[in-house]
């Protein structure tokens, strides 16, 4: 994980809700549940597969008893989790969606093993299901830019133990801006063609995507924002470039500290 500093955006503040999503409004990932893995492969030329595996990786070597994986969509993490062999008699495994009928599809790939994962809907805004202080590790996974990131980030401080760690994987940005500006027209291009093709013409499956990767914070933002929730030692890792990037932070416990973004103070 890197070392991180905070530079201003250069053009103005992203919204807390970097796709202007909700839903409430459009149930698109209702409708597209049964395509959503074909559409993150066709989107990333299958490079997500190994996005997902470094956090499942990450997830899997923290000490954890009660695990929460918010928006789990088809439940790829916490599949990638269970391959570490982590997941005992002795551990506690939620994944959830507010979608139910990606987490129907997550129920079906979840059966084909045998360590219990306890699924449920759950609104990653308010999961009142959820009890303070009760979970060692939360993590969401591409999930957070169709979300009010602010509210996400206190309900994961407010579900966390002292001491407990926060894993997020997400849309990035790519340091050099030229190649920034090559990847966002890239997508703008082939987004809404491959958009359009895999999901029968429905034009909100990939705008929210879209409007989600252009208008999501840099890392070193995100740091900043999750640092300034309350976490400390925040910390970050690109990949492919910083198309993506991997944040970890920890909830200040006993013998830990809010630090600046980049370690612990």
């Amino acid at each position: 994980m890197a070392a991180v500093e905070c530079p201003a955006r250069l053009d103005g503040p992203a919204p807390l809700n970097a796709a202007s999503f909700s839903a409430a409004a459009d149930d698109v990932f209702g409708r597209i549940a049964s395509r959503y893995d074909l559409l993150c492969d066709l989107f990333s030329f299958g490079v997500h597969r190994h996005w997902k595996r470094r956090v499942a990786t990450l997830i899997a070597s923290e000490p954890w008893t009660e695990l929460l994986d918010a928006a789990s969509s088809t439940g790829d993490i916490i599949l990638r989790v269970l391959k570490h062999n982590t997941a005992t008699t002795t551990r506690r495994i939620v994944a959830s969606d507010i979608s139910p009928q990606m987490l129907a599809i997550a129920q079906r790939r979840l059966a084909r093993v045998s360590r219990p994962v306890e699924l449920l809907r759950l609104d990653a805004h308010s999961m009142s299901a959820i009890a303070s202080e009760s979970v060692d590790l939360y993590s969401i996974s591409l999930g957070l830019k169709i979300c009010n990131r602010l509210t996400v980030l206190r309900e994961a401080m407010r579900v966390l133990k002292p001491g407990g760690r926060l894993i997020v994987l997400e849309a990035s940005n790519i340091p050099l801006r030229w190649l920034q500006r090559a990847y966002l027209g890239y997508m703008s291009i082939v987004m809404p063609v491959v958009g359009w093709i895999a999901t029968g013409g429905d034009a909100s499956a990939y705008r929210y995507l879209l409007e989600g990767v252009r208008e999501f914070p840099t890392a070193e933002e995100l740091a900043r924002e999750i640092r300034d929730t309350g976490f400390g030692e925040v910390s970050f890792e690109r990949l492919s470039l910083g198309i993506v990037a991997i944040h970890a932070a920890r909830k200040p416990g006993p013998g830990h500290c809010i630090g600046r973004a980049g370690g612990p103070s």
